[in-house]
């Protein structure tokens, strides 16, 4: 059952979580206010959709917390006509987010329950998104294709395979690192080419499939 006053739970999650914390986009905040979180959780799991928390999805993955999906909305900036692309899926809220700021969104999940799961809920409120059930990590995708690249899981280490994907002018939003030290990363491509990477924030993500993984010395 969902709380009875999810009106207010979801006023509390905009006010007391996100916008103390610098999230202060009206756009981003106003997409948390219209697009309803908890329709993309299982009903039992829906008296917890608007807390600090991450969320159990099938198969070992998470729903990212409020808080982590409004640094990266905000920080990615997308603007209508962005072409952008996701990279895990998941719930489908990050994807309805995107497509309500505007953007034409290719989303990768690499679990087809979970992708069918997404693409069930988008379907019922609407939404329109290209969801494709593959590991981005074995896919060939056009390099300068993306204006915004939104990667849902962390990565032990910068990607400059998912780099090259950016044009320019382009933004991607990662979180670098193994636990317990990482750090939500905002990546942009200078219109002549140049890679600028600028640290936002401490935080922990669960790692995404099949991220390519960093040597580790044995001594």
């Amino acid at each position: 059952m969902l709380a009875p006053n999810t009106d207010k739970a979801r006023f509390n999650m905009v006010e007391q979580q996100i916008r103390p914390c610098d999230v202060i986009d009206e756009r981003v905040l106003e997409a948390f206010k219209i697009i309803p979180r908890e329709h993309f959780v299982d009903e039992e799991q829906r008296p917890l959709a608007f807390a600090d928390t991450h969320l159990p999805l099938p198969n070992g993955e998470v729903m990212m917390k409020p808080l982590q999906e409004g640094i990266m909305l905000q920080a990615l900036d997308v603007q209508p006509g962005d072409r952008a692309l996701e990279i895990g899926t998941g719930s489908g809220f990050v994807t309805a987010c995107l497509v309500h700021l505007g953007s034409k969104v290719t989303s990768y999940e690499i679990d087809s329950e979970q992708g069918i799961r997404a693409t069930e809920r988008l379907a019922e409120l609407g939404i329109d998104a290209e969801l494709v059930t593959d590991d981005i990590f074995a896919t060939d995708l056009p390099e300068g294709g993306f204006d915004v690249i939104a990667v849902t899981g962390s990565l032990p280490q910068l990607s400059e395979r998912l780099e090259r994907l950016l044009a320019p002018g382009g933004r991607m939003f990662q979180v670098k690192g193994e636990p317990p030290v990482m750090c939500a990363i905002l990546v942009t491509r200078a219109e002549d080419g140049t890679l600028l990477r600028k640290g936002l924030c401490e935080t922990l993500l669960p790692p995404l499939k099949n991220a390519p993984q960093p040597e580790h010395f044995v001594f």
